[in-house]
């Protein structure tokens, strides 16, 4: 009778729907009664299992515009990565440049000339507007480009190599991230795979052995975060063009990270460009826009204009072509590397190349700033450690980097880390036993502050539970 009475206490739905809508005037009605209902079927719930006292007409209200504004919050949110890892696959990779945002803004915003030619007002080719770009900067005589790189290679593989052979190393049938594995994509591509060599040992008579009538292509593959160390022997790209050119084979490369800078010359590790697989005379090569090039995420094709005039007659092309948003970012990203800046306007160079100097001032600052404000509730210091490039790209080079370290005193690191993701901004960073790790690296200008308001509602709302 007691749990009854309780019920009764409890509005109705159009009672709290009709309060809401004079709160919430400018959100919808149907999310409103959604919240409305399901905040007073989990009052109902407490009180018939629990016998628990319903809130006033204030708290309802309240709860159900927070669920709505829950409901209301975009699925695909902007995240802080405060990680340390720069290619963060899970966090959608390569952050864009200024100029790709305003140039993406710019073409949503109304039509374009995607596939015409304003000179001659005659139906144009997408692919244009990147191909002369890409061209010039890889040195390659064509370039095509897809959704993403496993599309790329599918493609290439379709097109040159369906019904017949292609030979690749034991030690570069790898599996990449989210099940991209070289022997499959082969398969489905209708190319037959023939293995050559062991796992860490391939010599080029391996290669010369495979070679027969049905042989394609010639296949080298970037092991992406996979690495064979100690006793190994590799066949370098220009023994494997040789090989090919020797009996009329073509030599196809999937580089994957897709880089356009010698890293070495900023002391960040060795990583192939693209550059040097087309002056070694590869035929295609095949690698992602949204790894270190730092643009979109896109599959891009260069190389010898024989073999892509193919792939771009490929009736599989239409499958895996990209739109109209993707093109105006990669044209604003590559447009970058014609200016002699492009380390500093690029965001992932920018956060790869950053000195250990910048980092360690960085981090202090975050410090004194975060000890102001939760240095009752939390340790706060500056260690060294690393930070990684991610995405496949230089798996095995540690960068340098100053770390903010965070102790809470109330609760555990973990629970911190909880909240900090669950928050908004989202927040992602590092668990280390009784620690969380901010690694200021990977932070985007002007996100300190937005980190610290993060981790300052994060540690005060866990200080009131």
């Amino acid at each position: 009778l007691e749990r009854k009475h309780l019920l009764r206490n409890l509005p109705a739905v159009h009672e709290l729907l009709s309060l809401l809508r004079e709160r919430c005037p400018n959100y919808p009605l149907a999310v409103l009664k959604e919240a409305a209902r399901e905040v007073l079927d989990d009052w109902r719930s407490l009180i018939q299992e629990k016998g628990k006292e319903p809130p006033g007409l204030e708290k309802l209200m309240s709860d159900a515009e927070e669920r709505v504004k829950k409901k209301l919050l975009p699925s695909l949110r902007r995240v802080i990565n405060a990680t340390g890892v720069v290619i963060h696959t899970n966090l959608g990779r390569a952050p864009l440049c200024e100029e790709a945002c305003e140039a993406i803004q710019n073409i949503a915003k109304g039509y374009c000339n995607l596939e015409i030619n304003l000179e001659t007002g005659k139906r144009g080719w997408r692919y244009s507007h990147v191909e002369e770009l890409l061209k010039k900067l890889t040195g390659a005589e064509a370039a095509l480009v897809v959704n993403n790189n496993a599309a790329a290679v599918f493609l290439a593989l379709h097109t040159l190599a369906r019904g017949k052979e292609v030979v690749v190393s034991r030690g570069e049938l790898v599996e990449i991230g989210g099940s991209f594995r070289i022997p499959e994509v082969m398969a489905q591509s209708g190319a037959r795979l023939v293995e050559v060599g062991t796992t860490n040992k391939t010599y080029p008579k391996d290669y010369e052995k495979a070679i027969g009538p049905e042989t394609a292509l010639l296949l080298k593959v970037h092991p992406s975060n996979f690495r064979i160390l100690g006793f190994t022997h590799e066949v370098t790209r220009e023994e494997l063009v040789a090989i090919g050119r020797k009996h009329g084979v073509p030599v196809l490369e999937d580089l994957g990270s897709g880089c356009l800078v010698d890293l070495r010359n900023y002391g960040v590790g060795t990583e192939p460009t693209v550059q040097a697989s087309i002056q070694a005379g590869v035929d295609v090569v095949t690698f992602s826009g949204d790894k270190l090039l730092g643009g979109p995420q896109a599959g891009i094709i260069v190389g010898r204009s024989m073999y892509l005039q193919k792939m771009k007659e490929n009736h599989l092309l239409r499958a895996l072509r990209v739109g109209k948003l993707t093109i105006a970012a990669l044209e604003a990203t590559l447009k970058k590397y014609l200016d002699q800046d492009h380390v500093e306007s690029l965001p992932v160079l920018r956060m790869l190349t950053l000195s250990q100097e910048k980092l360690a001032a960085r981090a202090e600052q975050l410090k004194n700033r975060l000890e102001i404000l939760v240095g009752d509730s939390c340790d706060v210091e500056v260690q060294k450690g690393f930070s990684r490039v991610g995405g496949g790209a230089l798996p095995i080079t540690e960068l340098p980097t100053a770390l903010v370290v965070l102790r809470p005193r109330e609760i555990s690191a973990s629970n911190l880390l909880s909240l900090l993701r669950q928050g908004e901004p989202p927040v992602l960073a590092r668990l280390q036993s009784d620690s969380v790790l901010i690694d200021p690296r990977t932070l985007g200008e002007g996100e300190e502050e937005l980190l610290m308001e993060a981790v300052a509602t994060a540690v005060k709302g866990s200080s009131k539970k």
